[in-house]
């Protein structure tokens, strides 16, 4: 699958930078996002892609379909627990939620990776300079919004595919 990425990346003029996680088990998040195009770092993925012969494939991948209309809250006790069932599994996320500019950020994220005492890489994928990477890494604490504050101010030279879509809190 690694190798497949990379040819992917290679074909479209992209570069994946660092290395990959060591850890068995991660919480990634995928920053900025702006665009359709930013879909190949997705693992959760929204239920209206789980159409034949798409739906086949995904699921073959590990991809976990997301029914957005249901409360929050029982999305992340979804992936609390598939964190918990598995040996190995990286969960990777977008925090914005959403493709249009928003200023706040959702905070799942930090609850899962919390409740399942995982780390959270601090993904980026970079349209300027044609790039993606994993890292750094960030221990979550019990303060969330602090975690959030902070994860956020990271991404302040961000180069996503549409910048009036993005925002990072400022």
């Amino acid at each position: 699958m690694k190798y497949l990425a990379r040819f992917i990346m290679w074909l479209a003029g992209w570069k994946y930078k660092g290395e990959l996680p060591a850890e068995k088990k991660a919480v990634i998040i995928s920053v900025p996002h702006t665009s359709n195009w930013d879909f190949p770092a997705f693992i959760l993925m929204k239920k209206e892609f789980f159409f034949f012969p798409l739906g086949m494939i995904l699921r073959a991948l590990n991809v976990i379909p997301v029914d957005r209309g249901n409360k929050d809250s029982q999305l992340v006790e979804q992936m609390i627990t598939e964190f918990k069932q598995r040996d190995s599994m990286y969960l990777c996320i977008t925090p914005e939620g959403s493709r249009k500019k928003r200023k706040k950020w959702k905070k799942g994220f930090l609850v899962i990776a919390k409740a399942a005492g995982v780390p959270v890489y601090l993904g980026r994928i970079d349209y300027k300079g044609k790039y993606c990477e994993v890292g750094p890494l960030f221990y979550p604490t019990e303060d969330v919004d602090a975690d959030l504050a902070y994860i956020m101010s990271t991404y302040h030279d961000a180069n996503p595919k549409y910048p009036e879509n993005f925002s990072n809190g400022n």
